[in-house]
């Protein structure tokens, strides 16, 4: 099986009437749609969609820009393009023109198909580019000539933009072999992780533009003749109730997800469901074991990227697990052969228990086999991330003798006060388990005497008395790490700015970084710090 168009038809062939996409209630009125489509209605409305773009002189080499949410939509058409060999560019429907202009030009996409309600930003930033945007039941217009291209599973069948934390966001060329591996890594799993053949329904609320959605979850569920259950996003109120009305067996989160959904009143729904486990990552240590022994669902912490996909995944399901430690996995699983070092900033290999940058590659003769094909016009950029052959994650991990992964940081988040590497995310736990926070970012500050300090910016709960909340965070912190990981300034602010997969975009925390103490919410506690440390030295 060489594409991903081809793969729905092998399974759409051996059992049509087995459910692909289901729909709760709550979404079918929200979208007015059908509550199931077999694997067999996708084939046909994929083939009718095919048909029609084929009639409109679309085939090999062109890029076409999909602004669907997670409708059925999205992979209706993202599967109709793949049978032609062309690629989709999915767009994130929270962006802005600006934001579709970059992507629209940077893409060479020639046509954009876009819901009615979200298509107004996308004719903004189409229309200079005479791009022609149309809706979803509309027929595509005639194309320009088709470039032409590779076929097959080294072909593209999707250009993915990474989220653009720091500058201009990057297009990730995906290949069909790329989203195979995805399926083949899920179906290779075993323990608590393993999926049953044609038995399976996993539900997600992560968007379908980005890659665990459509690459993931969707390509699991196709591989294994499984079912994904499909909502607009996240509601945690309804989130156990719609587990049970559409009978999802599995799920995928973000590390905010159990956390609000532990906030919720306990109640009967909390076991009223079929779930077997739930897959993600960056739950907070404090939560692993709790969320786990209220709701009886594993959460089984992972590792990936948008550049290396399936062919370099992790998962922490061997047993025995480590809850609430950021175990990762080990990099020799089940699945695509990988391969994996952890070395420090001169790409030299580090001792176990020693933090390092996490590098990875698919094991045999091509290191770059099944991982992204590169970044799109940036061959610098693709260069300078795969050096010596490796690719340079930026994840900083910590190694045990047995070979499981711990994740430790981005290796960018990593603040060196005194010579001293302090990871962002263990303050941000160590802060975050603060009554009174709602929601943290740890980032460094230039401080002249030490290099940089510990600044934590922090969204506080309704009612707080900001000044002793600093000082509280400032006494928890102090009793869980050594005392040059303690904030030595905190900054209380209204909200956080986050990507639409909320991750924190750090980068627009800089001007605040630099001037810290000019906010009008500030609190300097480095005397306070010098304190801890004198106590220290004693």
């Amino acid at each position: 099986m060489t594409t991903i168009a081809a793969l729905l038809a092998e399974k759409a062939a051996e059992r049509p009437d087995a459910p692909l996409f289901l729909l709760p209630a709550s979404v079918q009125a929200l979208w007015g749609a059908k509550a199931c489509w077999s694997y067999g209605e996708v084939q046909a409305e994929v083939a009718r969609l095919a048909s029609a773009f084929a009639a409109a002189g679309y085939g090999p080499g062109h890029r076409v820009a999909l602004l669907l949410e997670n409708r059925p939509e999205h992979f209706l058409h993202w599967l109709a393009l793949n049978s032609l060999g062309i690629s989709a560019v999915p767009l994130n429907p929270d962006g802005s023109a600006e934001e579709f202009g970059y992507v629209l030009g940077h893409s060479g996409a020639v046509l954009a198909i876009a819901l009615e309600a979200r298509a107004g930003h996308v004719r903004t930033a189409a229309a200079p580019l005479g791009l022609p945007v149309i809706g979803p039941g509309e027929v595509p217009p005639p194309a320009p000539a088709a470039p032409g291209g590779q076929t097959g599973e080294e072909a593209e069948a999707a250009l993915v933009y990474t989220s653009g934390t720091t500058g201009k966001p990057k297009g990730c060329i995906l290949s069909n072999l790329y989203f195979l591996n995805w399926g083949r890594w899920y179906a290779a799993q075993g323990g608590a992780i393993s999926l049953r053949p044609w038995a399976e329904r996993l539900m997600t609320p992560l968007p379908a533009f980005h890659v665990n959605a459509s690459g993931h979850s969707f390509m699991g569920m196709l591989t294994t003749g499984g079912a994904q259950v499909i909502v607009d996003r996240f509601h945690p109120r309804n989130w156990w109730y719609e587990a049970a009305e559409t009978g999802a067996t599995c799920f995928h989160y973000l590390g905010v997800m159990p956390a609000i959904l532990l906030e919720l009143p306990e109640g009967p729904e909390d076991r009223a469901h079929g779930m077997r486990f739930g897959l993600g990552g960056g739950v907070h240590p404090d939560h692993h074991a709790v969320f786990e022994a209220r709701y009886g669902v594993p959460l089984l912490e992972g590792w990936a990227m948008t550049e290396t996909g399936g062919a370099c995944v992790l998962c922490a399901w061997e047993e025995p697990r480590v809850l609430g430690s950021r175990c990762i996995g080990n990099p020799a699983r089940p699945g695509p052969a990988m391969e994996a070092r952890v070395v420090d900033d001169m790409g030299a290999d580090v001792p176990d228990g020693t933090p390092g940058e996490l590098w990875v590659r698919a094991a045999g003769d091509d290191p770059r086999r099944g991982l992204f094909s590169g970044y799109l016009k940036n061959a610098e950029a693709t260069a300078e991330a795969w050096a010596g052959g490796w690719f340079h994650t930026g994840d900083v991990v910590i190694r045990d003798a047995g070979g499981r992964l711990y994740f430790n940081d981005r290796k960018k988040n990593i603040i060196r006060r005194s010579g001293e590497n302090i990871a962002a995310i263990e303050v941000e736990g160590a802060v975050a388990s603060c009554a009174g926070v709602a929601q943290v970012a740890v980032v460094a500050m230039p401080e002249p005497l030490r290099g940089e300090e510990v600044l934590a910016v922090i969204v506080p709960k309704t009612g707080q008395d900001e000044a002793a909340l600093a000082q509280a965070v400032f006494d928890r912190c102090a009793t869980q790490l050594s005392y040059f990981k303690v904030p030595g300034v905190v900054v209380f602010v209204d909200s956080l700015p986050t990507t639409s997969t909320q991750k924190l975009r750090r980068a627009d925390l800089g001007a605040l970084a630099e001037a810290p103490l000019a906010a009008p919410r500030s609190h300097d506690l480095r005397a306070r710090k010098q304190g801890l440390r004198a106590r220290s030295d004693q």
